[in-house]
């Protein structure tokens, strides 16, 4: 579910009330953490803030939504020790750092998406040649038409006799 952007391109305002509903101001209904997640991947930016306190839960959510991807049993980002790591710098003087770092890693990461992606591509091509595959659907192809064509007496090409 996409949330149209505001006129000035403002992010989107989502208040959390008390009972945990999430309401979009910009389109006026409620939204689910997985709505939200959803928004995220299509590139819609938005700020959740406590309907009560106007404190902003933003990143509280955005924490929730990695947790219930993280715990759907599919597919898991985040290593275990790499979130032992992450807690061992709560606390340390370093720990200020670690957004920053994070943030331009991931930052690279997503910018060069692309690129790892084709250099995947090349790769599962040289192990599985995409025109072997073609060659080879053809051929099936063609022995599913001449086989059908068998079982069809006035179909394409069957003698009438």
């Amino acid at each position: 579910m996409a949330s149209p952007k505001n006129r000035r391109d403002e992010p989107t305002v989502i208040k959390k009330y008390a009972n945990r509903r999430l309401y979009d101001t910009g389109r006026s209904s409620y939204v689910t953490l997985s709505d939200l997640c959803d928004m995220v991947k299509e590139g819609h930016d938005f700020v959740v803030y406590d309907a009560k306190s106007g404190e902003d839960l933003t990143r509280q959510v955005l924490t929730q939504i990695i947790v219930d991807q993280e715990s759907n049993g599919g597919q898991s980002l985040l290593p275990v020790n790499f979130l032992k790591q992450i807690i061992g710098f709560y606390g340390d003087n370093l720990g200020a750092l670690v957004p920053n770092y994070l943030e331009h890693t991931i930052g690279n990461f997503s910018k060069n998406q692309e690129e790892l992606r084709s250099q995947i591509n090349k790769s599962i091509e040289g192990i599985f040649p995409l025109s072997n595959l073609e060659e080879l659907n053809k051929k099936n192809m063609e022995m599913f038409e001449n086989a059908m064509r068998m079982f069809t007496p006035f179909g394409k090409g069957g003698d009438p006799k």
